[in-house]
């Protein structure tokens, strides 16, 4: 069944033309979305804690930042861009208070909507828009004329009034100009989840660093085993964004295609398809989000000390120091 897909001519922003918009938090996905609706034409009003460097930063963008209880007050529609593991305290102690009646919760991200970290009150509904992109491309490509498409999607409750206030949004942060596909919370949340732990990040970190202390622990030299399975995998994907796998084949030498087809399936296995349906199954129950939740109210120890060991690695020692060499890098250290 092919996605329903809404652009500009879908989405009428005068809908949101008189209410106020109050965006919570001010960080990656925050400062993009209040800077874009304002330049929309829209009234908005951000909520960021006095003293942050994103209280600051929102301050030289012309914002009068308030605290996030004032800016509730003031919304019509409450947008949360604020971290996932955080969210459900600020709702239940911060921002529900001060709910009214026609209230429209906006996230940008399903996760605590779909595994009932909200406890809504009555005559609130729940609405996602949720860009295909990080922050800044979101604020760039809109200055530019352009937009990062969106995901929207309907909570509990909510129907065609909300649905045509969220393309009403998302015309308002750009997102109408590339395209909005409709999908659910649990869709949103669910594949969001397991891309990031199977492929985007867990899948592809642990498949870089093995590789690397494979090679070294060989005998090769750790700059060339960086070389040749950190730094070369943008090459890949940027081929990829382009023109998906045909095109990074069609890119590649022949004998790297041949090993593609002759070796990645032994790298990926059946074994490995199987724990990806458990991962994805933990997700589904919810056991990854209780999982989660539960390591943050206790401060998060174990989340912590991973983060310590990860960052110690030898492949991030040795990347650090090779890309001095490359000045046409912008660097990032942590």
């Amino acid at each position: 069944m092919s996605a329903t897909i809404y652009y500009e001519k879908d989405a009428d922003i005068s809908l949101l033309k008189g209410k106020t918009i109050a965006v919570l938090g001010y960080g990656s996905q925050g400062h993009a979305h209040a800077q874009n609706l304002r330049d929309s034409g829209l009234t908005v009003v951000v909520g960021q804690r006095a003293g942050s460097a994103n209280y600051d930063l929102a301050v030289k963008d012309g914002f009068k930042p308030l605290s996030v209880e004032d800016a509730v007050k003031q919304g019509d529609l409450i947008v949360l861009t604020l971290p996932d593991e955080l969210q459900a305290d600020i709702f239940a102690n911060q921002i529900r208070p001060h709910l009214s009646a026609g209230n429209i919760i906006v996230t940008t991200h399903g996760f605590n909507v779909h595994f009932g970290q909200f406890n809504m009150p009555t005559g609130v509904t729940a609405i996602l828009v949720a860009p295909k992109g990080p922050g800044h491309l979101v604020r760039s490509v809109y200055v530019e004329g352009g937009g990062v498409p969106c995901l929207i999607a309907l909570g509990e409750g909510a129907g065609d009034k909300e649905r045509k206030t969220g393309l009403a949004y998302a015309k308002g942060i750009g997102g109408t100009r590339a395209g909005v596909i409709e999908t659910t919370f649990a869709e949103e949340t669910e594949t969001d989840l397991f891309g990031e732990q199977v492929v985007l990040c867990g899948g592809v970190s642990a498949l870089v660093q093995n590789a690397f202390e494979v090679l070294v622990e060989a005998g090769y030299q750790p700059e060339m085993a960086y070389f040749e399975c950190m730094h070369e995998l943008k090459l890949i994907v940027d081929l990829l964004h382009q023109g998906g796998m045909n095109y990074m084949r069609y890119s590649i030498s022949n004998t790297a295609e041949f090993g593609d087809y002759t070796r990645g399936k032994r790298i990926i296995t059946p074994e490995t398809k199987n724990e990806m349906k458990k991962i994805l199954n933990e997700i589904q129950t919810g056991e990854f989000a209780r999982e989660w939740l539960s390591e943050n109210k206790v401060n998060a120890p174990r989340f912590k000390r991973i983060r310590a060991i990860q960052r110690k690695h030898q492949i991030e020692e040795v990347g650090r120091q090779l890309r001095k060499l490359m000045t046409w890098i912008d660097a990032k250290e942590f």
